[in-house]
């Protein structure tokens, strides 16, 4: 049986045996003269398209193509050898002229978005687990709504019995712009409370104003203030997990188009020599 750890060392050494046969193979291209740079290009070109095709058998998994998991380490293992590709492409050297720049730098944010992607990929789920209920990303601004609700009940029930508007006054200053969408987002990737206790520091700080029945209804609004960041955590990692991809996707089809067309200036240029 193949275990992760194991399977990770094999994919490790493919990697490194071809790029080390990649080297060779423009080494002896570059020495005998040739055009090694036409071998690189087609080959990185070949490779990214094999890369993009990626995300469209994830949205045909009923295509009996491999497993989405054999696809998933191929993309990612590819990914990493077109680097290799990549800069002996460019020689190792800062590239010059307008197409080459422009494509040097869709390379580079789309290898980077791919790099990062892994990165959220592997840490966000696990993430997801540690706060709050897990909920479906697209029934977020449901529970938001129903939390607002909450909360308007409760402060118009401070107005109405308690007959003080401490409660009523932090509502309009402090949690009607806290409740009304998601908030603290970069907080939240960064696995920090800090916002969240704050506010309710900030609040409970009321008590010494209130009398018995607003610190009841305070204590409930406590409790809906940190379901509401708990909420706010989910959006904000499970938001991450899925718009990176609006990065890398339309980014890898852009490097795919002005790539053909580099490749198209590259011959036509050689056949004016």
């Amino acid at each position: 049986m193949i275990t992760f750890a194991s399977r990770r060392r094999r994919n490790i050494a493919i990697l490194v045996l071809l790029s080390v046969l990649s080297g060779i193979v423009y080494t002896i291209y570059t020495l005998s003269l040739r055009h090694p740079n036409f071998i690189s290009g087609w080959t990185l070109f070949l490779i990214m398209l094999l890369l993009a095709l990626y995300n469209v058998r994830k949205k045909l998994p009923f295509i009996p193509l491999a497993s989405s998991s054999s696809w998933l380490q191929f993309h990612i293992y590819a990914g990493f050898f077109t680097s290799v590709l990549f800069l002996l492409h460019i020689r190792f050297r800062v590239p010059n002229g307008t197409l080459e720049v422009i494509l040097s730098i869709l390379y580079l944010i789309v290898f980077s978005s791919g790099v990062v992607g892994i990165l959220i990929s592997r840490s966000v789920p696990a993430r997801l687990t540690t706060r709050g209920e897990e909920v479906v990303f697209e029934r977020i601004p449901t529970f938001q709504r129903h939390l607002r609700d909450e909360l308007d009940q409760l402060v118009s029930h401070a107005l109405s019995e308690a007959k003080s508007a401490a409660i009523a006054d932090f509502y309009a200053n402090r949690l009607l712009l806290f409740f009304a969408a998601p908030r603290n987002f970069w907080w939240h990737i960064a696995q920090s409370n800090r916002p969240c206790y704050a506010l309710i520091n900030e609040f409970r700080a009321l008590n010494r104003y209130m009398n018995p029945d607003e610190q009841e209804l305070a204590s409930e609004i406590a409790t809906l203030i940190t379901t509401k960041d708990d909420l706010d955590y989910q959006h904000a990692h499970q938001a991450l997990l899925k718009y990176w991809l609006f990065i890398h996707i339309p980014l890898t089809y852009s490097l795919l188009l002005f790539s053909l067309v580099h490749g198209v200036a590259v011959y036509a240029f050689i056949g004016k020599i």
